[in-house]
């Protein structure tokens, strides 16, 4: 049974107060809202609801939000309960450490690098093409493109992309101000949260003013909506079963899930909460609650103000200023400031997805299942500023030579795999340790822990079966990792 080896909670709480040797505990209740909201609001709403909408859900993309929101939900009150009880960097890898042993962990451990590492990616390679937007496009294609990727121009010249050099340059900037300091980043990233939140109230306010009732007719896409052409010259069919109608509208909130990604981030910066018991509930389900209502109005005017067929077309990319530019005419300095807005929420997602990754893999090194690298801290800083460099390698290499929706749909696989297993985890403490104290309950376990399981288990089948067989494929290299050099180099095994 050495492979379902469970870490005790009195050793976890032990590495807790273990604060002046390890991380340095600097974040607030508010900062850890404003984590979360940093996190969230970023390329799930700007790119992702644009792509739900054109591709599956149509208007109906709202109800993809409420879906997606219902999933998070369920397994944010989980999440709040673990962040509470268990003050520990790493997030759902610790937590299943403690409830269903240490195999369980390494795979969680290694699906949040889907979520985390390949969340960043997406998102800078969403910042790369608003940057080329609000430069009028001034950057040639083949070098804010991947490799994977081809457009066809007015001319009929075929461009084929080599590297995404803007979406490089922001990853390195990032990880540079990670290595610097959590409180640093905190503050940057509070900055940004206020200027992006007021741009989505701006347009939000602006945007409804524009609402064509015909856009939101029929509210669903019906089974026979003609095919759109893509930039690339080619087909897209809305006739096949997750392309239209109930079924497209499941789809769209696995794809829109994404932009919910980031509320659990909040639990992995637990080991730098100054008072996590009470802070990380505030931070999880306060910024949860914010941005789901956010969402709803969003989406609702987005696809009130433009026909959802455009943003399969021209508005593929920049799909919010595309918008802007396109039907709400005098307002060309809003789409400009929701560029540089977007610009800057972008960054503050990045932040923290990259936070994120760097303190999941912190505590697997510290459990010796990881090299000691990861786990390395800055004398100065007190930051793991090996791991961060190394993360920006392995990030870059995805940001700059992966296609944004591949790696967008393996982040909300990586993710919804997460809240299963959070999900499962608290019902299974709740009969492992019933007296243990918990600062924050999760209410009617295990009704709860049990919708969690089944809302994001039904995301996760309407996933395309390219990204689950991709999925699949790179959890199978972490087994292979784990068999290979982490069973033996565990520091529980070992004792």
């Amino acid at each position: 049974m050495s492979l379902f080896r469970k870490k005790s909670l009195t050793a976890l709480l032990a590495q807790a107060a273990e604060s002046e040797k390890g991380l340095k505990r600097t974040l607030g209740a508010g900062n850890l809202v404003a984590l979360g909201i940093g996190a969230i609001i970023g390329a799930g709403l700007f790119v992702r609801t644009a792509a739900a909408a054109g591709g599956h859900a149509g208007p109906a993309v709202t109800l993809s939000f409420i879906i997606a929101a219902i999933g998070c939900a369920f397994a944010g009150l989980c999440y709040a309960e673990f962040a509470s009880m268990i003050p520990i960097a790493g997030s759902a890898y610790t937590y299943a450490y403690a409830t269903m042993g240490e195999l369980v962990a390494w795979i969680i451990g290694w699906a949040l690098v889907l979520e985390y590492a390949l969340g960043a990616a997406t998102v800078s390679i969403a910042w790369s093409e608003y940057l080329n937007n609000l430069l009028g496009g001034a950057i040639p294609y083949e070098w804010c493109h991947s490799p994977l990727e081809k457009a066809v121009d007015a001319a009929g010249v075929v461009h084929h992309g080599i590297v995404n050099a803007p979406a490089l340059l922001i990853l390195l900037l990032l990880s540079l101000l990670l290595i610097k300091g959590t409180e640093e980043s905190a503050w940057v990233n509070a900055i940004i949260v206020f200027v992006k939140v007021a741009i989505v109230l701006v347009f939000i306010a602006i945007g409804w003013q524009f609402i064509k009732p015909e856009n939101h007719t029929p509210f669903f896409i019906p089974a026979d909506q003609p095919s759109a052409i893509l930039p690339d010259g080619t087909e897209y069919s809305y006739a096949p079963k997750f392309n239209h109608g109930f079924w497209g509208v499941l789809r769209g909130a696995a794809i829109v899930f994404f932009a919910f990604i980031g509320f659990d981030a909040v639990s992995t910066a637990a080991q730098e909460a100054k008072n996590p018991k009470r802070d990380m509930p505030i931070g999880i389900l306060g910024s949860l609650v914010v941005c789901t209502i956010l969402y709803i109005l969003f989406s609702y005017v987005l696809t009130g103000v433009a026909p959802f067929t455009d943003f399969q077309k021209s508005g593929r990319e920049a799909s919010v200023a595309y918008a802007i530019e396109t039907y709400m005419h005098n307002y060309q300095w809003l789409a400009t400031a929701v560029s540089i807005a977007i610009l800057a929420g972008f960054s503050s997602v990045i932040l923290v997805m990259l936070l994120g990754q760097s303190r999941v893999f912190y505590s697997m090194s510290n459990d010796g299942l990881l090299p000691k690298v990861f786990a390395d801290l800055h004398p100065k800083f007190r930051t793991p500023y090996k791991s961060n460099l190394i993360l920006f390698i392995f990030v870059g290499a995805f940001a700059g030579f992966v296609p944004g929706h591949l790696a967008g749909d393996l982040t909300s696989i990586g993710t919804l795999f997460a809240f299963v297993l959070v999900s499962a985890g608290v019902w299974i403490m709740r009969k492992s340790d019933p007296t243990v104290p918990r600062p924050f309950r999760t209410p009617a376990v295990p009704f709860v822990s049990t919708m969690g399981i089944l809302v994001c288990t039904a995301m996760i089948i309407s996933l395309d079966h390219v990204t689950q067989l991709t999925a699949l494929a790179w959890m199978a290299i972490g087994l292979v990792i784990y068999f290979g050099y982490s069973k033996s180099r565990s520091k529980l095994g070992k004792s």
